[in-house]
């Protein structure tokens, strides 16, 4: 459904002081990658990293500099219209509905603008909105309706024109956790029903669920593709020691480094403590080796868990062993 191969976006960046001088800034440097039909693909990375550049150009808005970026075969630059009719995006937050109108009515305007045909219109919008739970609510002002209600309501909007992929850029911000999940399960449901979703986020946890695959960028660079499971076993061990201490010496952390079995040691100074995370191989006496390490500290606090996709994420955008 889309392919990106080679592909690059520059900017020209004109300096403030000296109008004269320019540099070439690269948003999105030389990534690639493919998304099936059906599939959930998140790209994750920290702000600034290229995610929405690279969604703007699969989305038609921007032109890429140089490389491939197609969706259904088409090409998002010179094919655009061709493109826009089966793609649609939906925002995180409360931009992107119209407020003083009710939920039925902003509907029905995103339906005219899209020219939903009028013997389909009156049956889709009933069915969006009982999809996302809308039914009761839909002629209420939108100015009464919660975040949650909102983003749920957004999610109503972006189907109107029946798209065969979704865009679909931190879609749980700000909402609670119930909420949060609810719209989790409006995800799914859209996946069920064959679409393909492009999501962005920052909720690790919220990745790992809903994603078949996942590319994490930085600097503009793909530094990692796969399934959430697979990238946990390819970065890090799948055993983590959470440890606080009031000091850790630079000999105990290198000690810490050098166990038998370690994989990974990320030390932070947090107020008034260091907080360190230890991934490690199963082994039933690494704790022990770990605690021996540390018996002449004070631990304010010590914990056992397995490895998450937040801990690869940390670790190849801090910097870790595989990828120094």
């Amino acid at each position: 459904m889309i392919e990106v191969k080679d592909l690059v976006r520059e900017f020209k960046v004109v300096n403030g002081f000296m109008k004269h001088e320019k540099h070439i800034r690269t948003a999105v440097d030389n990534i690639s990658f493919t998304i099936k039909e059906g599939e959930i693909f998140s790209l994750l990375g920290p702000n600034g990293a290229g995610k929405t550049t690279t969604i703007k150009m699969l989305t038609t808005l921007l032109a890429p500099t140089s490389g491939v970026c197609s969706v259904m075969g088409y090409d998002t630059f010179k094919e655009a219209k061709k493109i826009r009719p089966y793609i649609n995006f939906i925002f995180g937050g409360e931009a992107g509905v119209y407020r003083r109108l009710s939920g039925r009515e902003n509907m029905e305007y995103f339906a005219s603008l899209y020219k939903v045909k009028e013997n389909v219109k009156k049956e889709r919008i009933e069915n969006l909105l009982a999809l996302v739970g809308l039914q009761e609510a839909q002629h209420n002002r939108v100015e009464t309706y919660s975040k949650g209600m909102i983003q749920r309501l957004q999610v109503a909007r972006g189907l109107i024109n029946d798209p065969k992929i979704l865009f679909m850029d931190e879609p749980t911000i700000g909402l609670d956790p119930i909420g949060a999940r609810d719209l989790r399960e409006i995800i799914l449901s859209l996946k069920a029903q064959g679409r393909t979703i492009l999501l962005t986020t920052h909720d690790m946890r919220e990745a790992d669920v809903l994603s078949d695959r996942i590319a994490i960028i930085n600097h503009g660079k793909l530094i990692a593709l796969d399934t959430p499971s697979k990238l946990k076993e390819q970065f890090i061990s799948n055993n983590v020691i959470e440890v606080d201490v009031k000091i850790l010496q630079t000999l105990q952390l290198e000690t810490l480094q050098s166990l038998h079995g370690c994989t990974y040691v990320e030390s932070i100074e947090e107020d008034g403590f260091v907080h360190i995370c230890v991934h490690y191989q199963d082994s039933r006496q690494f704790v022990f080796q770990v605690l021996s390490v540390l018996e002449e500290n004070e631990i304010l606090h010590f914990n056992e868990r397995k490895a998450t996709l937040e801990d690869v994420y940390i670790r190849l955008i801090e910097g870790g062993k595989e990828n120094a």
